[in-house]
């Protein structure tokens, strides 16, 4: 346990110093459905691109904002409140991260980066 977030702090670091600037409008990122597809660990959702470039883009500016978009329903919110729930074991304030059921069944959820 202690070396994950020994990994996770220095991946945040590693962030924040990569990422300097970020731009003013918002940006969306593709979740494929594949991450739902295999059993999910910190590492797991930490290494999806989609995630890491969101997590990026939110620690690079101070106030943030965080969209995780998915369809309407009990399945599609369980899998939003899981990576709601991995996001902020990753470093993402939970205050700073709302849900939208405002996608269609079969479109992919989308993590957008708001100011």
């Amino acid at each position: 346990m202690s070396a994950v977030l020994t990994s996770l702090r220095a991946w945040a670091g590693a962030v924040l110093c990569v990422c300097a600037c970020a731009a003013a409008a918002a940006e969306t990122y593709a979740i494929p459905p594949d991450l739902w597809d295999r059993p999910r660990s910190a590492r797991a959702v930490l290494d999806h691109p989609a995630v890491q470039q969101a997590v990026r883009a939110y620690l690079a500016q101070a106030g943030r904002k965080l969209v995780i978009h998915h369809p309407a329903g009990q399945e599609p919110l369980l899998y939003a409140e899981e990576l709601r729930s991995w996001l902020i074991a990753l470093a993402v304030n939970g205050e700073d991260i709302a849900l939208r059921p405002d996608r269609n069944r079969g479109e992919p959820f989308t993590l957008e980066v708001m100011q």
